[in-house]
């Protein structure tokens, strides 16, 4: 049994940091571009009167810092040989999301919007793998170049973890001669929906509410009639771009379904434990942030003329959370190599339990660290000074999607008990 990381990869995190330090940091201090990451990053990076979308020179900088990060080969590091990816395995991710995490808020990664110099891309797979040569020939290069954006449209306004009951509907209706579907419902957090140039978008086509057979995928063009973006919904995370997305009267051609007729969901499960895994690295990665920043802070702070970090209040549960952080580092490490030695279905069947003890942990994890973050650093912890109240608000999120806690708790209860996984009986 060895825990030692390939030194490939600790060799590749060394040009990361470099690369950060040549190329990112000075696109970060430049033109002030400091403001979209200190006291006065939520101003910033939101335009209040433009309905709470995330400011154009916001997204034109992060573009730029992928297009700069691309260029060096690190953005599509996850992504086969055959993307211009160097085929990064699911160990390596997540040691490297941990990694860009645990340097703290920058524009090397910030995940309030899933920003990072290392992306995930997982609509290009779902092209590889569910695509039809058309699709794959028109979407994928484009997508890579960032010429099409895709949103997601899979929740409904009632309908979130119970997706197999959604309402939007389409129907077949042949126009001039072509088959198509008519398409008519709402999508809740639709998120992107502002710049996309399309939306994946899930609607029943056959079946009864609850059935996960008849749920299909169709590719509709965000311009296409009868789209409207009907609000944006301002959260606890500013700025916003997850808006209420109606769909009436919609017309696609047959051409736009995408994946399986009526097995569409399989298109919604097909990343969820890569994402998931990633994501957990990447709370764990700020957990590890908030918890040193607090033990620096409390050796350098003397109230009544002694270290604040001399107070066993302060030190326990620093204690705890940084025991925390060691034990779920080797379960996530350990889940993402198993990973990395099955396919897609047998990661579904076999361990799907443990990416989701990684995943609902690691955020709850982050919170925690972040809100105690805020309490050993006093006022200024508070305060936007200090990038913990940023870290809670992003990380408080992740506990509700990606998979709820509640439905990651299901997951584990169903392989505990028996009811799922290779021990179902």
């Amino acid at each position: 049994m060895d825990f030692n990381l390939p030194q490939e990869l600790t060799d590749y995190l060394a040009e990361l940091d470099q690369f950060i330090e040549q190329k990112i940091r000075p696109l970060e201090q430049k033109d002030d571009n400091i403001r979209f990451f200190d006291h006065r990053r939520e101003w910033a990076r939101t335009d209040f009167e433009g309905g709470g979308l995330p400011r154009k020179e916001w997204e034109a900088l992060l573009k730029e810092a992928r297009r700069v990060a691309d260029e060096a080969g690190h953005l599509r590091f996850p992504l086969p040989a055959e993307f211009g990816g160097k085929d990064g395995s699911n160990l390596a991710m997540t040691v490297i999301r941990e990694h860009l995490a645990a340097r703290g808020l920058g524009l090397h990664n910030d995940l309030q919007n899933e920003h990072s110099i290392v992306a995930n891309n997982p609509f290009v797979l779902l092209f590889r793998d569910f695509g039809t040569k058309e699709q794959y020939a028109e979407f994928v290069d484009k997508m890579l170049n960032e010429e099409y954006q895709l949103a997601f449209g899979l929740t409904e306004p009632d309908h979130g973890s119970d997706a197999t009951h959604m309402e939007t509907r389409a129907v077949p209706e042949k126009r001039d001669g072509v088959d198509g579907w008519l398409v008519n419902g709402e999508k809740m957090w639709t998120t992107g929906m502002h710049t996309a140039t399309h939306c994946v978008t899930f609607v029943r086509t056959s079946g009864k509410d609850g059935d996960a057979k008849g749920i299909t995928a169709l590719i509709v063009p965000s311009d296409a009639a009868g789209v409207k973006v009907e609000e944006y919904l301002w959260t606890f995370n500013m700025p916003t771009d997850h808006p209420r997305v109606s769909f009436t009267n919609v017309w696609v051609p047959d051409s736009a379904v995408f994946g399986p007729m009526d097995g569409g969901l399989a298109i919604a499960q097909h990343f969820v434990h890569e994402n998931r895994i990633r994501q957990a690295a990447s709370s764990l990665g700020a957990a590890d942030y908030c918890i040193r920043e607090s033990v620096k802070y409390a050796r350098e702070r003397k109230p009544f003329g002694q270290e604040l970090a001399r107070n066993q209040g302060i030190q326990f549960p620093m204690v705890e959370l940084a025991t925390q952080v060691e034990m779920l580092r080797l379960l996530i490490r350990k889940t993402a190599w198993e990973m990395d030695q099955m396919s897609k279905p047998e990661v579904a069947k076999q361990i799907s339990d443990k990416v989701a003890m990684c995943n609902y942990w690691s955020n709850r994890l982050c919170c925690e660290a972040a809100d105690q973050a805020m309490q050993v650093h006093g006022g200024i912890g508070y305060s936007r000074h200090k990038p913990f109240e940023h870290i809670y608000r992003h990380h408080r999120r992740y506990r509700i999607t990606e998979g709820s806690e509640e439905i990651q708790k299901r997951k584990v209860g169903a392989f505990l008990f028996g009811y799922l996984g290779p021990n179902k009986h």
